[in-house]
């Protein structure tokens, strides 16, 4: 039989430590080890990069096979590169203080105490990985304590694999049987100096069936048990080889016990080991001179004629070959040339090398296509009308509405969910610390006592992404936004209906009302009803198990529907100025669109706005910010001189605090009709503008950008939701471009081989596998928008298409779509204007 040749013959450099990256480089595969600590979000550990895609990381010690996000991790200490020895060193321990029955995601360790070294080093074609632990282990946690290293699920359906003699298929689903292990929980630990502040057994569900956070009890039989592993073996481009000079590894299905597990090589800690008591060496296939193929990004969406429009050319950092950059025509008869130039070279950002393709000279509109090289970009068009339809709109016509809780949601044949939360909700108990980071203090500083339930809640609200949570500032928030795009842009669409008496949404059913109004009175309707119900904003509405709040999928499922059983959601206080200020704000803002539309909630609005400005007291800058915003709010809403006063006597702290109030006085400057105070506040704008336009120059997107764990979409469109404003007010200062350059980001032209817009539906490719309530099916919200490509740290742009990474693909509310639906708009009334 003749065997395919994958070229790898004639590579001899080996996995070389690179100092400037601090990871090993061989060719197109890089390992990096310890430099992401965020296993929950499945990067941290030892992670592998085969040409161009992430293939394993979490390469660790964990307590069992097929950890989830609830399952206890690491803490970090320190991390050593020695380039003489070629080595990666990362000193690590259990448990971990800060985790322990505290903070957000609380985690129940084990009681076993230990400190350990995990050493990387390249060593030829191959990386060694060892784990030395500085006591061997407990019999107890024989056959659980392992190391254990994931692979992504997303890109191995239906691939082979090989252990030793035997063969399989990566399935798509998980496939029994199961085998029942004896739980950590069982042994959890209690550990001097670190305070327990959530209730162990709440946590676990009170024994009561399953629960994410003991799901070590039951997980998949091994696929496979043996020393070498070879995943993807027909495929040169991501075949890679596991070998365990210790004990067997075990091929698991980790999604059997966690909807978001990932498929997890393992082998277990042998018994009496401390030195090398985990060897592993592996081997990822290097195809000789790969070369990270050029991505061109662009607007997924396309340009109006009169906007600026440039691809941005991603390339390898070893590719030294330049080719012309072509802009194409799509016509009835094909493609046809219309221009063409020599890319203007960029410079390196993240681990690649750029280049730009300005053609805003092209202005005739029609279907277009940048080629490079072999590589093309989408194709898009250049109109006049390129905003008016399907591009803003689907964040009105879907996301919104299948966001809205205390809802039935309804889209003709279809059933987004039912008719939920209609129990809302009971008041959450004192001194009690939740597993999404809520905490009730000794008081509920409510006349309502915990348990009791709270009337009048169970109206409004959209649910906050996967979680279905109300968070006052992301209600509050969202209305906020959208009575912005309201006031500046006069949006009148009409394609749904929204019956809040009989608690029934119809998708594409219009109702002659305006979905703008509709959508801000149902944000603004639960923020009200909790203010007036408990005489103080609600800090949040939440799932009170964590069974309920890891749902995934109809939202009426969640509870009973039985108002004052065990099963309804839990509602928080807090004592918190800053939010209290910024809500009045929110509120105040949102009371002026309601006008004329519900002018009974749009009074109470206000009253809450001017309660809360009133009572409020500031105690630090923070709050002090908080309480000019708010005076802004209720200035353009009332008129009334004390905001004036309050906001001109503040002149000396808002210059001094412009970068975060900058946006904010340019709302009101001209209202105010004071020279004195737009001269000070000018003399501040300037610096603010340098400052951006420094920054804008660090990046080849021509925006403000520095990457981190999570994507920076939703900040990206935050700050062009804000520059607006400063655009609008002070044109002469602030010019247009980061508006156009944040909206071309969100919709495709931003990095990574994933060139898909962040709006789900938006655009010739978007975002359809996403994180919100349908993501157990690998669908979509149309409209939601997600938080983007995030880093793999320290330099790995990535947008894997996987519904479970809620730092690259989840929904919010609070700015998510609405800021990004702003920037539409924003940028189509002035081009229209233009």
């Amino acid at each position: 039989m003749k065997q395919i040749s994958d070229q790898t013959t004639g590579q001899k450099q080996g996995f070389k430590l690179d100092i400037s990256s601090g990871y090993f480089k061989n060719g197109g595969v890089d390992v990096m080890a310890f430099d992401d600590i965020y296993p929950a979000g499945h990067q941290s550990g030892v992670s592998i990069i085969m040409h161009g895609n992430r293939v394993a990381t979490n390469g660790d010690i964990r307590f069992e096979p097929t950890p989830g996000q609830w399952q206890p991790v690491p803490k970090q200490e320190e991390r050593y590169i020695n380039e003489e020895e070629n080595t990666i060193i990362a000193n690590l321990s259990y448990p971990d203080p800060d985790g322990h029955l505290k903070g957000f995601n609380p985690m129940i360790y084990p009681d076993f105490q230990f400190r350990y070294q995990v050493t990387v080093k390249g060593e030829g074609e191959a990386v060694i990985v060892t784990a030395d632990l500085d006591r061997p282990i407990p019999k107890e946690y024989e056959g659980k304590l392992c190391f254990n290293l994931e692979l992504f699920p997303g890109s191995l359906f239906g691939k082979p694999w090989i252990m030793d003699d035997k063969q399989g298929i990566f399935p798509r689903q998980p496939n029994g049987p199961t085998q029942k292990m004896s739980s950590n929980f069982e042994r959890s630990g209690s550990f001097e100096g670190v305070e327990e502040k959530a209730d162990k057994q709440h946590l676990s569900g009170g024994n009561k069936g399953y629960s994410p956070i003991v799901a070590d009890d039951i997980v998949a039989k091994p696929y496979a048990v043996g020393k070498r592993l070879v995943v993807r073996p027909e495929d040169p481009y991501n075949r890679i080889t596991i070998e365990s000079k210790t004990a067997p590894l075990k091929l698991y299905d980790g999604r059997m016990n966690h909807n978001n597990g990932w498929f997890v090589v393992s082998s277990e800690v042998p018994a009496g080991a401390t030195k090398q008591a985990v060897c592993w060496v592996i081997t990822p296939n290097v195809v000789k001179d790969w070369l990270y193929q050029p991505v061109v990004q662009v607007s997924q969406v396309g340009y109006h004629p009169a906007q600026p429009k440039m691809a941005v050319i991603e390339l390898d950092q070893r590719d030294r070959e330049r080719h012309e950059a072509v802009l194409y025509q799509i016509t009835e008869n094909g493609a046809v040339q219309i221009a063409s130039a020599k890319a203007q070279e960029w410079g390196s950002f993240l681990r690649y090398q750029y280049l730009i393709f300005d053609f805003s000279s092209v202005q005739d509109e029609g279907l277009y296509q940048v080629r490079y090289g072999a590589s093309e970009s989408a194709i898009f068009r250049i109109a006049g009308d390129i905003y008016d339809r399907g591009v803003w709109q689907p964040v009105l016509e879907y996301f919104l509405p299948v966001q809205m809780c205390h809802m039935r949601v309804n889209e003709k044949y279809r059933v987004w969910h039912g008719l939920c939360h209609n129990d809302d909700a009971r008041m959450a108990p004192v001194n009690h610390i939740h597993f999404d980071g809520y905490a009730q203090g000794p008081s509920t500083l409510t006349k309502y006592q915990p348990g009791e339930t709270v009337p009048g809640l169970n109206v409004g609200g959209w649910h906050d992404a996967g979680d279905f949570d109300l968070r006052v500032e992301s209600q509050a928030g969202e209305a906020y936004i959208l009575a912005a795009a309201y006031e500046e842009f006069q949006v009148n669409y009409d394609a749904t209906t929204v019956d809040q008496q009989n608690k029934v949404v119809e998708i594409h059913q219009p109702d002659g009302k305006n979905d703008i109004l509709q959508q801000i009175e149902h944000g603004i309707l639960t923020v009200v009803a909790g203010y007036r119900a408990l005489g103080r904003l609600y800090r949040g509405i939440i799932a009170n198990d964590l069974r309920q709040y890891v749902l995934m999928g109809d939202s009426a499922a969640m509870t009973a529907g039985i108002i004052g059983d065990e099963d309804d959601r839990w509602v928080f206080t807090e004592d918190n100025p800053e939010r209290e200020l910024m809500t009045a704000s929110q509120l105040a803002g949102s009371a002026r669109a309601l006008r004329g539309f519900n002018d009974t909630l749009s009074d109470q609005a206000l009253e809450a706005a001017v309660k809360l400005y009133d009572d409020t007291k500031v105690s630090k800058d923070a709050v002090r910010e908080a309480k000019v915003h708010a005076a802004v709010e209720l200035y353009l809403t009332t008129h009334e001189q004390k905001y004036k006063d309050f906001l001109l006597a503040e002149t000396e702290f808002i210059v001094q605090h412009i970068k975060k109030l900058g946006w904010i006085i340019a709302r009101v400057d001209a209202a105010l009709e004071s020279e004195e105070f737009t001269k000070a506040i000018r003399t501040g704008l300037w610096s603010l503008e340098e400052e951006s336009a420094k920054l804008c120059k660090e990046t080849p997107y021509g925006i403000p950008y520095r990457p981190y764990i999570w994507g920076a979409g939703w900040n990206i469109q935050m700050l062009g939701f804000r520059h607006y404003f400063l655009h609008k007010a002070y044109p002469d200062i602030f010019g247009p471009e980061l508006i156009y350059h944040a909206l071309d980001f969100v919709l495709g032209c931003h990095p990574g081989s994933n060139t898909a817009s962040f709006a789900s539906g938006v655009g010739a490719k978007s975002t359809t596998i996403a994180y919100g309530l349908n993501r157990a099916d690998w669908s979509y919200v149309p409209g939601g928008v997600v938080s983007g490509t995030a880093l793999i740290r320290p330099d790995f742009p990535e947008l894997l298409d996987f519904p479970f990474l809620w730092q690259q693909k989840e929904y919010v509310l609070g700015g998510g779509s609405s800021n990004y639906m702003f920037l539409v708009l924003a940028a189509g009334h002035m081009l229209k204007e233009d």
